[in-house]
């Protein structure tokens, strides 16, 4: 409707929009706001706002031109809103309020509540019904834990009998304040947004200006929330330097409270005379690409860098989305397209959810610092490329991706963009090969019977009517042919560093300690990780939402978080020779641009060390003694570790171990058993660990018959001899 207004306001010294209400003034355009039909149902479903009834009203809009009236007339449907409650010692003004009806564009980046950067301290309210809904916990996209009444409920809630709550900001210096995001209550269990809100400004927290409307001097009323979880986005009619700012809710939910979480949309100002610290810049010293890329940005960025680095880079296609975007990988290694022998396979993926976006932007940061630094000679990187061959999938959900960034970084909410395109959620669609198992350890079926490592795909999960997304298909198809060793899942929404396994043994545990028989090894990989983060080893940081993960190193077990069936990591572990974590890398899942260059920094020497961890352990060939061929799926079996892996196609292996000694055992169908000693030191490796296998006397023999060879006399008496023993 306003682009029409806007189009008769060319032509035209007025425009009237008679909605048959009282008019309100918008930006020197006189409208009115119809008024609010009562929802009816339950009051579960008018605390919910889902009422799905419709309600008619008609738009007049009058063109006065020359004293010639052009009336035009349409039908509007609008959904009725759920009734609010007012603040008792407050009156509305139709006069002072805002209707943003036009699509708004976030002008400053975020000063920091949902990523951090603001700290506890900095944040005050009028009062609070607890302590976790105090001020601390009116940050943007902030999660509260499943019991409302604990310490991390899930936003500010200012107590039932305040007359007039706030909530305060300290910027800590001068800041241009250009518009403000809010969510309601984050509750499983409650239903509580405010509906509308006025802000203040001040310099020294005790005298305080409001923001004002354009057309009619008041105060601005901003219109808030109509659910929980979706972000409102209101840009102040004039941006305001000021070092504080109150947020002053007017309206709320009927029956619910105030409550509120927020993030301030502000730019530093300089001010080098003024009595204010300045502002600590979030930079890097690389020279990178810091931006949030799209799918055809992404594209575009991988084939510069190959095009940069011809010789150590390759792209390539693992498949399709649902929607038919390519699922791009970017390979560095000093032979790309070639497994050599002895160099391990190691692989980062991101973007499992698309929402997450910063794992995204960390890979695409990545493969240009490798590449730039092998142009510089780093020896770090040299060594890193010249001794593993690394695969960089950065967004393995681009259907979804491409939801979030249309919303933005600060609009998109915590779960929009998160599934693909048919709904499903990535990280919950892999094969379950826990289950089956552990129901055959707990027959006593491993590892004679069914084996401890590979285990195969079920066969419900290859049925055509199979609920498995093409994206997930990708990735298992890759897997199978590629010979991973180490990998780490990028997510985003939390600090810690979860390790497999990620799915509770006991069934229907909501959350119990799962370890592998590799525990030591994935405790190992996840505290390397964590251990070189920055982020996640500030001492003085803050938990993000409803955990406390630096009381435990930043690193926990996946299944002692949260039960995860169907999980990447698990199926990687089990279906695969690949050790896999998953690691959150920030509280805020997409991060704004300008923060970008920080959390690479945050993460740089923790991707590069995580990589380098692939030379842990044993590796080595498993050769045929009389032909001195590799030996393809051969076993490797280590004792008092239940778990096993496998030879590559030329007999070549991996086997990730902790500092220690270990009798190592490798075995093939057709050979001798050979066990050997081999002792993994605390220098870096790995440690060589070679098999030579000698084929077994009916081996031999198969191989003679079928080259279509005679048996000698001698042997065949002897054969029938044996059969006649066993007969």
């Amino acid at each position: 409707m306003w682009g029409l207004l806007l189009a008769l306001a060319a032509f035209a010294p007025a425009v009237e929009v008679d909605l048959g209400a009282p008019s309100t003034s918008v930006l020197g355009l006189a409208t009115t706001k119809a008024p609010v039909p009562t929802p009816r149902g339950s009051p579960a479903q008018r605390s919910a706002g889902k009422e799905k009834g419709t309600s008619e009203q008609h738009v007049r809009i009058r063109v006065i031109k020359k004293k010639k009236i052009v009336t035009k007339k349409r039908k509007k449907l609008t959904h009725p809103r759920p009734p609010v409650t007012a603040r008792p010692s407050v009156t509305t003004s139709p006069t002072g309020t805002l209707d943003l009806t036009e699509k708004q564009e976030p002008d400053c980046p975020p000063l920091g509540l949902e990523s951090l950067r603001v700290s506890d301290n900095q944040l005050y309210a009028s009062s609070s019904q607890s302590f976790g809904l105090g001020p601390h916990r009116g940050r943007l996209n902030i999660q509260s834990g499943l019991e409302d009444g604990d310490l991390f409920d899930g936003a500010w809630c200012a107590e039932q009998q305040d007359a007039e709550p706030w909530l305060q900001v300290d910027a800590g210096h001068l800041t241009r304040f250009s518009g403000i995001i809010t969510q309601g209550r984050n509750s499983i269990w409650r239903y509580d947004w405010v509906t509308s809100y006025k802000v203040q400004f001040s310099n020294d927290s005790q005298t305080w200006w409001g923001s004002k409307n354009r057309s009619s001097g008041m105060d601005a009323v901003f219109p808030a929330n109509s659910d929980p979880e979706t972000p409102v986005l209101n840009l102040l009619p004039e941006p305001q330097v000021a070092r504080f700012i109150r947020l002053l809710p007017q309206t709320w939910l009927q029956g619910g409270a105030s409550c509120l979480r927020a993030e301030i949309l502000a730019c530093p100002v300089s001010d080098p005379n003024g009595p204010f610290p300045e502002v600590p810049v979030l930079g890097s010293s690389d020279s990178l690409d810091f931006r949030h890329h799209d799918y055809k940005a992404m594209r575009k960025l991988m084939k510069q860098v190959n095009e940069q680095c011809p010789n150590i880079t390759r792209i390539y296609s693992i498949g399709r989305s649902h929607q038919g975007l390519k699922l791009y990988v970017m390979e560095m290694s000093d032979q790309p397209g070639e497994h050599e022998l002895g160099e391990p396979e190691v692989r980062y993926v991101a973007g499992m959810h698309g929402n997450e976006a910063l794992g995204r932007e960390l890979l695409l940061l990545l493969m240009q610092f490798l590449c730039r630094e092998f142009l510089r000679g780093d020896p770090r990187v040299t060594r890193l490329l010249t001794e593993t061959r690394i695969h960089l999938l950065p967004s393995m959900n681009p259907d979804g991706y491409e939801t979030a960034f249309r919303r933005g970084s600060e609009l998109v909410g915590w779960a929009e963009g998160r599934w693909n395109h048919q709904g499903i959620d990535l990280n919950h669609n892999f094969a379950d090969l826990n289950t089956p198992l552990w129901e055959a350890e707990d027959e006593g079926l491993v590892p004679d019977t069914v084996p401890n490592h590979h285990l195969p795909l079920p066969a419900y999960y290859t049925l055509p009517n199979a609920t498995v997304a093409p994206e997930t298909w990708a990735v298992i198809k890759w897997m199978q042919r590629i010979p991973f060793v180490l990998s780490a899942n990028l997510h985003g929404g939390e600090l810690v560093v979860s390790y497999p396994f990620d799915m509770t043994r006991t069934p229907w545990a909501a959350r119990e300690l799962t370890p592998t028989p590799d525990e030591a090894v994935f405790r190992w990989l996840s505290t390397v990780y964590a251990g070189t983060n920055r982020a996640m080893q500030d001492p003085d940081r803050r938990p993000c939402h409803s955990h406390d993960f630096s009381l435990y190193g930043s690193i926990i077990n996946g299944a002692d978080w949260h039960t995860v069936p169907g999980s990447m990591n698990d199926f990687s572990y089990l279906h695969t020779n690949c050790f896999e974590v998953t690691v959150e890398l920030s509280c805020d899942k997409f991060p704004h641009e300008n923060e970008l260059p920080q959390e690479w920094e945050n993460n740089k020497d923790a991707l590069l060390t995580y990589l380098e961890q692939v030379r842990m352990g044993i590796a080595g060939v498993v050769r045929d003694k009389d032909t001195e061929l590799g030996i393809a799926d051969a076993v490797i079996s280590v004792d008092g570790i239940n778990h096993d892996v496998t030879t590559a196609w030329g007999g070549d292996y991996w086997r990730l171990l902790t500092p220690g000694d270990y009798m190592v055992t490798a075995s093939a169908e057709g050979y001798h058993t050979v066990t050997r000693s081999c002792r993994v030191t605390f220098e870096e490796g790995p440690v060589p660990c070679n098999f030579r296998l000698t084929k077994t006397p009916k081996q031999r023999l198969r191989e003679l018959l079928a080259a279509g060879a005679k048996v000698p006399p001698d042997l065949r008496r002897r054969l029938e001899r044996l059969r006649g023993q066993k007969n």
